[in-house]
């Protein structure tokens, strides 16, 4: 089903999703989504996805340019720019599954945001240490049917609070505006948002919960590849 008429157009209608804040058409923000527990939860299943094989590596730029975070990756493998099964910038080890509790997550975070759930089959764990950034960008290598529908992707933050920057669907420029992002939150973007360019520009050490025992921020981030099974 498209997602490109996003029903939360109107500020009454996303009155109606408890915590939930439209900061642009189709982008929907939920702070405090996941509570401390689950936080924890969430946190030390990351750690687990994150061992070898197939686990948490440096990604690079086609250039040979390194990220400054680190990642791993569940369902499918991404590295710049295409999808693998196998961890190809890495140890080469099949990837990992698509975890069950993270397609759970993925159905309840499209609910929360006011999305029709869709098939989650791809995750993305960035860790984010201290000084850590990413640039602003596009998701826009999935399935041309996927990105057509305007499928949402989700992103939940753990650790250090960040600023994300939402920008706009035409180029990597203003207009943008920042969300800061604290341990728990939600952020959804789809239908006339899915292409929009988005980045993290800065991390605020020391801000994430004191009991989550986590330094840096962490981003769980799903979406659907439209890659065949």
């Amino acid at each position: 089903m498209s997602q490109q008429q996003f029903p939360l157009g109107r500020a009454d209608r996303t009155q109606g999703l408890a915590g939930a804040v439209e900061v642009a058409p189709g982008a929907i923000w939920v702070p405090g989504w996941l509570g401390h527990d689950a936080q924890i939860e969430l946190l030390d299943a990351c750690r687990q996805w994150a061992k070898p094989p197939a686990g948490m590596r440096q990604p690079t730029m086609p250039n040979g340019a390194p990220f400054s975070t680190r990642a791993v990756c569940l369902g499918w493998h991404w590295y710049p720019y295409r999808y693998s099964r196998t961890c190809d910038d890495g140890d080469g080890a099949p990837v990992k599954p698509f975890p069950p509790r993270l397609a759970r997550l993925g159905r309840d975070a499209c609910l929360a945001a006011g999305y029709e759930p869709v098939p989650y089959d791809a995750a993305i764990v960035n860790l984010y240490p201290p000084g850590a950034k990413l640039g602003l960008h596009q998701d826009k290598i999935e399935g041309d049917a996927v990105i057509a529908a305007g499928s949402p992707v989700v992103t939940i933050s753990l650790g250090d609070t960040c600023a994300f920057r939402l920008g706009n669907i035409h180029k990597p420029t203003r207009p943008f505006q920042d969300i800061q992002l604290a341990s728990g939150d939600l952020l959804v973007f789809g239908g006339p948002q899915r292409l929009a360019f988005h980045g993290v520009p800065k991390v605020h050490a020391g801000t994430g919960p004191p009991g989550l025992d986590l330094t840096g921020r962490l981003s769980v981030t799903l979406r659907e590849s439209g890659m065949a099974p």
